[in-house]
């Protein structure tokens, strides 16, 4: 009985490490340091030209890379910054309806046969009668009306870095960004596949153009936790049949 009562008090302890956070104060911010961003940053891969390519473009008047005046400064490389626009305007509604109805009617009867009926009915109970043997109605109708009504629009900016260039040019890309209101932590975070020619001169790109777009935006903080059910009443909810 006593390692069941423990386990049980483990578990409501785990459950409240990811509340006591923001108990009485606002959300801490997620650390910066180690993040994927920053490693990408620090260790921007092998550089494409070589050490003698670069001070002889050094020493021009017009260079190649993306500092010159008529330079590329899109994000092209491991580390390289780059605008992600997110517009979602999605609307979607469907309506189905149906109906259906069905009547029979069956009745057999032998009044004459061979004189029985007549014989019989006199030591049948009071009523009852061998003239109509069976009699059948049936009757069954269903309907059926279903409808789906969704509305989503969603405007944000957000920065992301470069995290790896793949074999085939592709731009695997990551970002995030936190924003804190008084004791609510609001999270976006955006990851996916870009390709370079679709980065436009201002160095943007819009969200319809990232391949496995993973787009999530949401909070935590004392808002967020006395919007959500507690844990007891989502595995209540997960295990109970009816």
């Amino acid at each position: 009985m006593r390692p069941s009562f423990l386990g049980f008090c483990l578990i409501l302890g785990v459950a409240a490490c990811s509340r006591a956070n923001h108990i009485g104060k606002a959300p801490d911010f997620t650390p910066m340091n180690e993040s994927p961003e920053q490693a990408a940053m620090f260790s921007p891969g092998l550089p494409e030209t070589t050490t003698y390519a670069r001070r002889a473009d050094q020493a021009s008047l017009w260079t190649a890379g993306q500092q010159s005046l008529l330079g590329d400064r899109r994000a092209m490389k491991r580390g390289d910054i780059l605008t992600v626009v997110i517009e979602i305007d999605d609307e979607a509604e469907i309506s189905n309806s149906t109906s259906r109805s069905r009547s029979g009617s069956e009745s057999l009867g032998i009044p004459q046969l061979f004189g029985l009926p007549q014989r019989i009915d006199g030591k049948l109970p009071e009523g009852a009668s061998l003239g109509d043997a069976v009699s059948i109605n049936s009757s069954t109708k269903s309907d059926g009306d279903g409808s789906v009504s969704r509305r989503e629009e969603l405007t944000l900016r957000v920065a992301a870095t470069i995290m790896q260039v793949l074999p085939n040019g592709v731009l695997s890309i990551q970002g995030s960004q936190e924003v804190r209101v008084n004791y609510e932590m609001r999270e976006l975070l955006v990851t996916g596949y870009v390709r370079p020619e679709d980065i436009s001169r201002q160095n943007e790109i819009t969200y319809d153009k990232i391949a496995s777009a993973r787009i999530s935006y949401g909070g935590r903080g004392q808002i967020t936790d006395m919007q959500q059910p507690r844990y007891g009443q989502q595995v209540l909810d997960a295990i109970l049949p009816f």
